[in-house]
């Protein structure tokens, strides 16, 4: 392992396999990274990402720009909409698919997992049935 530290300036884009524009930050084949990547997700107007989840590998978020849903667990029947500013944890194996509510302006998030190798993990879901409205827990910030 190198002791340098590592700058990337992603300017292309990357297809996933969640169809949704990526620009690589960090990673194994960018950084030399072990076990974290870190990304920019842009989430088109009126776009949303294939349903999926990541094998093996907690996701956190942090929503920069728009207002998205996601639709998420057992059959994606829950949803929860979050705005710019807001902090999202999906645990390791949970199915979900975020949509940008707005069909005028992208929604931007830093996504980073604890993998190195991210969409190595992804695995692309089927959902049947129906879906509940969920609410976001209210946190008292720390002091």
């Amino acid at each position: 392992m190198s002791s340098d530290i590592v700058t990337v300036r992603p300017t292309v884009p990357a297809e996933t396999l969640q169809r949704l524009p990526n620009f690589v930050g960090i990673s194994e084949l960018t950084a030399g990274s072990l076990g974290i990547s870190m990304n920019l997700v842009v989430i088109p107007p009126g776009g949303q990402a294939e349903p999926h989840l990541h094998l093996g590998f907690e996701t956190a978020i942090y929503l920069l720009q728009g207002d998205v849903e996601t639709r998420y667990g057992e059959q994606l029947r829950h949803t929860q909409v979050n705005h710019a500013g807001d902090f999202i944890y999906i645990p390791a194996d949970v199915p979900h698919q975020p949509r940008n509510l707005s069909n005028t302006e992208p929604a931007l998030a830093i996504v980073a997992r604890n993998t190195a190798n991210e969409q190595e993990t992804v695995r692309p879901y089927e959902p049947t049935g129906k879906r509940e409205e969920t609410t976001s827990p209210t946190l008292t910030p720390c002091r």
